[in-house]
């Protein structure tokens, strides 16, 4: 998948976080697969999506255990 089409996968994410905060933990169990998904791609991550993947472990523990 290409880096932009990356983003906007993120983007519709973040958008359905925003519309429904009762969806939150399932939307950070895909932001967690995506953003694996990028690192075995050799993407980055951006700075702020990490930090966004940060405070939703810290809301609602590790999405999957890490390897």
């Amino acid at each position: 998948m290409a880096f932009e089409e990356y983003k906007a996968e993120i983007s519709l994410l973040l958008s359905q976080i925003s519309g429904d905060p009762g969806n939150a933990h399932e939307i950070q169990m895909r932001l967690h697969t995506l953003f694996g998904t990028m690192r075995a791609e050799g993407l980055p991550v951006p700075e702020d999506l990490k930090t966004l993947e940060a405070e939703l472990e810290e809301s609602f523990g590790p999405a999957a255990p890490k390897t």
